[in-house]
């Protein structure tokens, strides 16, 4: 890499070494504002982290730039369970913007995602429109809702009053709710498979980010013995002269089946002293929508979640399955990553696929940023089309490929990284 202009040793990118990490994620801190965390954040991501995967650049003895992947595994339409490279914990320092620093660290850390045999990257974006130039694109959208339960009613379907509902200490009952995520996350892509050490992640809640709010609650909801949803939350007073107003903060929740779903739901609807829900990062389609009332009194708002990177076409486009037989040849475009240039033809159904390159005329053209859009199934190619970024080659070959290329459920990541 090159020097900077004051012409002092700037080295890297480089894997981390033992000893560096606390350097190395102290200047993350300080791009990210500055403030520092509770020790029981950073000793959580101090686990999780795994120096070979993470490179830094220096400028002497400081670092000034980072970059981090965690080894995951994402569901992908069809329901496998696909390795990704989970991009996190990057950060250019201030004094070192536009010297080439982040797109050293992208070209690096995409060169390795490759000969780790990974055929995605996934990242979530303090700034979507940071990744877009070295192939990203956005494949996954959550929805935030602020929810007035004084004036949105809940209507429930029928099973619902046989759930049981109870408080428990997260700690007491996380094994259970793991169990339960587990069985959640081949039904949607998306989903990140949580290896060992990530169910922490599930339990940090550290005074410092409660703001007003209490610490961490749980309930769970039960069938014949059995834990069938739950819900992490905190609850945030506020009194007023007219009386309690306060607010749910929903962390996460799950359930197993519409009744379940439901039990959650009207629990937290009817917490005494309150009368807004802020339930964040849900998915778009989660059905709690269609039994309330109101919707426009959910003050929904839709966001950017997961942003998708196919480090190799081939095998990434071989690894999900079809809602309709295809059989498509694709021009794919991507400067960053060579490799990935040419012509494939995409052949594939609901029980899986076949992707090679071929000399055949190209059906569709476009870039590898657009297939990370559509690969999760919850953007369409004829969308895309319709904004200029998929042109057909073959008339039909969009219709037949954006059907394809569906989801029956929209893809969600349900937590960051």
């Amino acid at each position: 890499m090159a020097t900077d202009r004051a012409s002092s040793p700037v080295t890297g990118p480089r894997a981390l070494r033992p000893g560096e990490w606390d350097q190395w994620y102290d200047s993350l801190l300080r791009a990210f504002g500055g403030v520092p965390e509770a020790a029981e954040e950073r000793e959580l991501w101090a686990s999780l982290t795994e120096t070979g995967r993470s490179i830094g650049v220096w400028d002497g003895d400081a670092v000034i730039g980072t970059a981090s992947a965690f080894d995951f595994r994402l569901t992908v339409p069809g329901g496998a369970s696909v390795p990704a490279a989970g991009v996190t914990m990057v950060s250019v320092a201030a004094t070192h913007r536009r010297r080439g620093v982040l797109t050293s660290m992208m070209r690096r850390q995409l060169d390795d995602v490759r000969s780790w045999g990974r055929p995605l990257a996934v990242l979530t974006a303090s700034e979507p429109a940071i990744y877009g130039r070295f192939g990203y694109g956005v494949g996954t959208y959550n929805v935030n809702a602020r929810i007035d339960t004084t004036r949105v009613r809940l209507s429930v379907p029928p099973g619902t009053d046989g759930v049981r509902l109870r408080y428990a200490a997260p700690a007491d009952v996380l094994d259970a709710c793991e169990a339960l995520y587990a069985r959640r996350v081949p039904l949607r892509p998306g989903m990140v498979a949580r290896a060992p050490g990530w169910e922490r992640l599930m339990l940090l809640d550290p005074a410092s980010e409660r703001d007003g709010a209490s610490p961490l609650q749980c309930v769970v909801a039960e069938r014949d013995g059995e834990v069938v949803g739950y819900a992490r939350f905190r609850v945030k007073p506020v009194w007023e002269p007219a009386g309690a107003r306060g607010t749910v903060l929903l962390e996460n929740m799950e359930a197993l089946d519409p009744a379940a779903h439901a039990a959650v739901w009207r629990f937290l609807f009817d917490i005494d002293l309150t009368s807004v829900i802020d339930a964040r990062r849900r998915p778009v389609d989660e059905p709690w929508q269609f039994l309330v009332s109101d919707i426009r009194r959910c003050e929904l708002l839709v966001r950017d979640s997961l942003h998708v990177r196919l480090v190799d076409v081939g095998a990434a486009l071989e690894a999900r399955a079809y809602q309709v037989p295809l059989d498509v040849v694709f021009e794919v475009e991507d400067s960053f990553c060579p490799w990935n240039a040419g012509r494939w033809r995409l052949t594939g159904d609901a029980k899986g696929a076949s992707c090679a390159r071929t000399a055949d005329p190209a059906d569709l053209a476009l870039g590898v940023r657009e297939l990370g859009r559509v690969y999760l199934g919850g953007v369409s190619l004829a969308s895309l089309a319709g904004a200029g970024l998929v042109r057909e080659l073959r008339d039909g070959a969009l219709a037949e490929a954006s059907v394809g290329f569906g989801s029956a459920v929209a893809p969600w990541l349900p937590h960051g990284f």
